[in-house]
């Protein structure tokens, strides 16, 4: 079925496809190479003693007190010690002291002693699934809860085990006093080994550094100072609020980063390509998780990620074959794709459940290593990317229809250059300070208090995170800050943008809404604009499209025009123009009504091929799903009557039909009131009054009528499909599609020959674009015609910014002198 979808290039789906395989529309990969090195190492002679002890110590405590289900708790227990110990000997040391102390308060009766049935009375549970769902902080909560349960009867039995304690306390304080910790002397080389490849790559001077332990990073911040790095973190107990500064000041200040899993959510961290997993999840979803804070989009050098493991403990054997059989499944595969999928890899494995039994020594050594032995032959590689549908997500995508779709958006959208000017005179407005800097960045030295005021409300924050005070580099381009991710990207839904919005809504909103008078300086404009909201909803009360309109009324008609006509327009205080001729809003309004009328007419033409889809698709996945049931269902009930012990699969299978009954019924409601559209009222935003100014540089329509045909002549002639979109205001004139390239077209005409000028919706659509723009000068049109031709115009040519007409100038010499090519007709 989904096959058939692509076939029919309906595409109702998302196709999972690795990281290593996506490719933008030019074929070049989105992602890049990620290389997992592993560091095997021994424990000392005293670390590995210390293994042993606790390792024993623990058996021998749960082993004697554990009477039902005794497998599972007997592993929980193991699995947080020794994970504890497999983080760092001073992670084992904290828990060790913790639980130590929480014994002498049981012996001295401050506090109740706490049995296995009684935390499990108070909801403290020992299936690992559970406690890797919980929030970091709270797994760590419970975590320590665990450490205090004992399983003695008796005074005497708390003082023997008090004594076992001490002994290990001492064993682990003599390592870590003797700053010989093998693995610490591994993270050091390993640091070491990531700046030189940095430095090889030239990136970015980031490690960052993974633990599962908050007081193995507590230690590791500590010592890796001590080398002379700086150092910050991210762990569980911290808000959203730090995590996010956190980032930033990782991004802006310092060489290394700690963190827990908690930097794994939420947090972007692709401006570093070096990570060392200084203790390795025994949960290998955790591990993709944490490559995937660096391996993402966005990603501009090669990721190296370090995997320390000890080879001479039984959970180090297991990770070390793991590890071992992925780089061999890799090298099969011809890409690092294995470490996305690791559970598709090891089907049928339950990596977790054969650490666990390496720990507590369920089975041997030998076997649960012959168990991860797999085999990569051609049938097992054929087997993974048939599983991976790597096969059925190459065949049949529609990437002509998306390409289209993409060039399309990038034409209406509101580019970067409009939120960046928006931004800096606002800002500057504001009183904030801000320094263009190298590269096309800006320094935003200074955010003002009125700005900072509204940031730090707790709406704001949980709206839109925290701004910070200064942001050493940032960009409104997107594009811009994909290849430089240590560069802040400021744009709508980023808490400084957003501020600033609302600081100027709140300051300047009311005189809006009263309107202003504009000049026009192509002298075309006179009349009014009237600027509405328009606002489609579906069945389900939720916003299917939202847009603003610009109504323009000459006093003889009304017509709807692009609202991006305000960057061509200048600020006028000339009384000229007043607003005492202004229209007649209730003329107005059922015009504004229509405009939302076609706009939802746009919006449904979509969701009714969504729903087409829908009900092809979705429908008839689910009737497929119930069929296969109930035909199973007849078989249970058939083994019923023969006395078949079968009533629980029956359950199960009539309580999942039941489900895809429910899930049916949902779906078809959500197709209809998906496709039950209405329109909003149209909400007037404010009115502007425009009056014409003309120049020496203002257009004649004649003149450029005859521009736009030779222009159009000329892109006939050479094999394009030219179509006229001037009256759009879309920042060119022309959409010429070729064989294999658009062309966006500026037309600019001269009855003789003479300067031209850009509008700075031109301009700003020329910087976008770059060398799929275009600017046609027609020269000499009133008697022997001339096409001067200029690619690139932003990079090429050198304009004069006229402030006082809002145009960028490109004199005659500056056109004629840089033109690529000429065609007289």
């Amino acid at each position: 079925m989904v096959e058939e979808s692509l076939k029919n290039k309906d595409n109702p789906l998302f196709i999972r496809r690795l990281k290593e395989d996506l490719k933008d529309f030019e074929g070049k990969p989105i992602f890049t190479r990620r290389f997992p090195i592993t560091i095997k190492f021994y424990l000392s002679e005293a670390e590995k003693e210390l293994y042993n002890e606790v390792s024993r110590y623990v058996i021998e405590q749960y082993n004697r007190a554990l009477q039902s289900d005794k497998r599972r708790n007997v592993a929980f227990a193991l699995m947080i010690l020794q994970r504890r110990m497999a983080s760092s000997t001073y992670a084992l040391l904290k828990s060790l002291k913790r639980r130590k102390d929480k014994l002498e308060k049981i012996l001295k009766g401050e506090e109740k002693q706490k049995d296995l049935s009684a935390l499990a009375q108070v909801g403290i549970s020992f299936e690992y699934e559970e406690i890797e769902d919980l929030e970091e902080s709270e797994r760590w909560r419970k975590e320590e809860e665990w450490e205090s349960v004992t399983v003695a009867k008796d005074p005497e039995e708390l003082r023997r085990e008090i004594e076992t304690l001490n002994k290990l306390i001492e064993k682990a304080k003599k390592i870590i006093n003797s700053e010989e910790e093998v693995k610490l002397g591994e993270l050091k080389k390993a640091i070491e080994e990531g700046f030189k490849k940095i430095k090889e790559m030239k990136g970015n001077p980031k490690i960052l550094i993974f633990t599962e332990s908050k007081d193995t990073l507590e230690y590791l911040v500590k010592k890796i100072r001590t080398q002379g790095y700086r150092v910050n973190y991210i762990h569980g107990g911290m808000s959203i609020d730090e995590r996010i500064r956190a980032e930033k000041i990782f991004r802006d200040e310092t060489d290394v980063l700690v963190a827990t899993e908690a930097a794994g959510e939420g947090i972007n961290l692709q401006f570093c390509h070096i990570m060392i997993n200084y203790d390795i999840p025994w949960n290998p979803n955790r591990l993709e998780q944490r490559m995937g804070r660096i391996h993402r989009y966005g990603q501009q050098k090669d990721v190296y990620i370090f995997n320390l493991v000890a080879e001479d403990t039984r959970e180090g054997k297991v990770l070390a074959k793991l590890f071992d059989k992925l780089e061999e499944i890799r090298e099969k595969l011809g890409s690092d794709r294995v470490f996305d999928v690791i559970g598709e890899v090891f089907e049928g494995k339950n990596l977790y459940q054969l650490i666990l039994d390496a720990v507590t020594n369920a089975k041997s050594m030998d076997e649960i290593l012959k168990e991860l032995d797999i085999e990569p032959d051609e049938e097992y590689v054929a087997r993974i990317k048939e599983a991976l549908g790597e096969s059925l997500a190459t065949r049949f995508i529609d990437y002509t229809r998306i390409k289209k779709m993409a060039e399309r958006a990038k034409e209406y959208r509101l580019i970067p250059e409009y939120v960046e000017e928006f931004f800096k005179k606002a800002f500057a407005k504001a009183g904030g300070k801000f320094r263009e800097i190298k590269g096309g960045f800006i320094a935003i030295d200074s955010v003002p208090y009125e700005i900072r005021k509204i940031a730090e409300s707790v709406e704001f924050k949980n709206r839109y995170g925290v701004a910070m005070k200064k942001y050493p580099k940032a960009t409104f381009d997107k594009d811009v800050a994909f290849k430089n991710p240590d560069a802040e990207f400021i744009s709508f839904g980023h808490p400084l943008f957003e501020a600033l919005l609302e600081w100027v809504v709140k300051d300047f909103g009311e005189e809006a809404k009263r309107g202003a008078i504009f000049k026009d300086p192509s002298g075309k404009l006179n009349g009014y604009i009237w600027f509405y909201i328009g606002e489609v909803k579906d069945g389900k009360g939720e916003v299917a499209g939202r847009k603003i309109l610009a109504i323009y009324d000459d006093g003889n008609s009304l017509r709807e025009i692009n609202p991006a006509i305000l960057w061509d327009l200048s600020p006028c205080n000339d009384t000229r123009g007043s607003f005492d001729e202004v229209s007649d809003k209730d003329k107005l309004l059922p015009f504004s009504i229509d405009a939302v009328e076609r706009y939802k007419e746009e919006i449904a033409k979509e969701r009714n091929r969504q729903a087409e889809i829908k009900r092809k698709y979705g429908l008839k996945s689910l009737d497929y799903l119930i069929g296969k049931l109930d035909a199973d269902l007849v078989e249970l009930y058939e083994r019923q009557e023969r006395g078949e012990k079968v009533d629980l699969p029956i359950r199960n299978k009539e309580e999942q039909k039941k489900r895809y009954e429910e899930a049916r019924k949902s779906l078809e409601k959500e197709i209809e009131l998906e496709q039950s559209l209405s329109i909003s009222m149209p909400e007037l935003l404010t009115v502007i009054r425009v009056i014409p100014e003309r120049n020496e540089m203002s257009e004649d329509e004649e003149i450029e009528r005859i521009g736009m045909e030779i222009a159009m002549e000329y892109e006939r002639l050479h094999g394009r499909e030219p179509e006229d979109v001037s009256k759009e205001n879309l920042g060119f004139d022309i959409r010429s599609k070729g064989e294999d390239e658009i062309r966006y077209i500026e037309v600019k005409t001269r009855a003789k020959e003479g300067d031209v000028a850009l509008t700075p919706n031109e301009w700003f659509k020329a910087k976008r674009f770059k060398k799929q723009y275009w600017l046609y000068v027609v020269a000499n049109a009133a008697t022997n015609p001339t096409l001067n031709i200029i690619n690139n115009p932003a990079e090429n040519l050198e304009p004069q910014e006229k402030v006082e007409v809002v145009r960028f100038v490109v004199p005659v010499g500056e056109w004629k002198d840089k033109k690529q090519e000429m065609w007289i007709k």
